[in-house]
């Protein structure tokens, strides 16, 4: 099979920030969120300074992605295909769930043309333009607490937005386990983890 590279340094290397960003992100914020407790891996103060200098880096490298997709060919792989999607994603969600147990054959396999399966593709937009700008959002209103509306239908706003921030960090983070899993898939399986370090599938 002829080799493809997919992954350009700009991009490998938001994804390694990004990464060691987001672990980061996740280990500080179960500290903050339960202080004193077995899950507590960092003491409150020490979790606190890193989790907020740990989202400055996140919301920079998200700004670099963004930029990376506007400014290059990458943005290619992220274009929105409405039409037959739902075919699409049951095509591939059958895949994972009996076809590449059985040794089929990958209805969207990977080219030029296509870096993602509709079910990657489409999960990646989602937490990429969705979730991560949400999650900076709420995290700068939770730095500086004084921008956030006081109350909201007497709700706290800051309670509102400390629920939103830690909400769509959970599914970030289950989000991350099953990126983790989808890319340990290859065969062999370390195959996809080289290809984000050297850029060629």
């Amino acid at each position: 099979m002829e080799k493809l590279y997919l992954y350009p340094l700009w991009l490998r290397i938001w994804h390694g920030v990004n990464a060691l960003g987001i672990v980061v992100l996740i280990v500080s914020g179960i500290s903050m969120q339960y202080p004193s407790t077995k899950f507590t891996m960092l003491d409150f103060g020490t979790a606190v300074n890193m989790h907020n200098i740990a989202g400055v880096i996140v919301s920079f490298s998200f700004l670099l992605f963004f930029l990376g997709n506007m400014f290059t060919k990458n943005r290619k792989f992220y274009r929105i295909k409405p039409k037959g999607l739902r075919k699409r994603l049951v095509k591939q969600a059958k895949y994972y769930i009996h076809g590449m147990f059985n040794d089929s054959e990958a209805p969207f396999p990977i080219s030029e043309k296509r870096k993602f399966n509709p079910l990657q593709k489409y999960s990646y937009v989602a937490v990429m333009y969705f979730f991560v700008p949400v999650i900076i959002i709420t995290g700068i209103a939770l730095l500086f607490p004084e921008l956030i509306i006081e109350e909201i239908y007497a709700v706290s706003g800051v309670m509102i937005t400390a629920v939103l921030h830690g909400t769509v960090g959970f599914l970030i983070f289950i989000f991350l386990l099953i990126h983790l899993y989808v890319a340990s898939l290859g065969k062999p399986p370390l195959k996809n983890f080289k290809s984000i370090i050297n850029g060629w599938h």
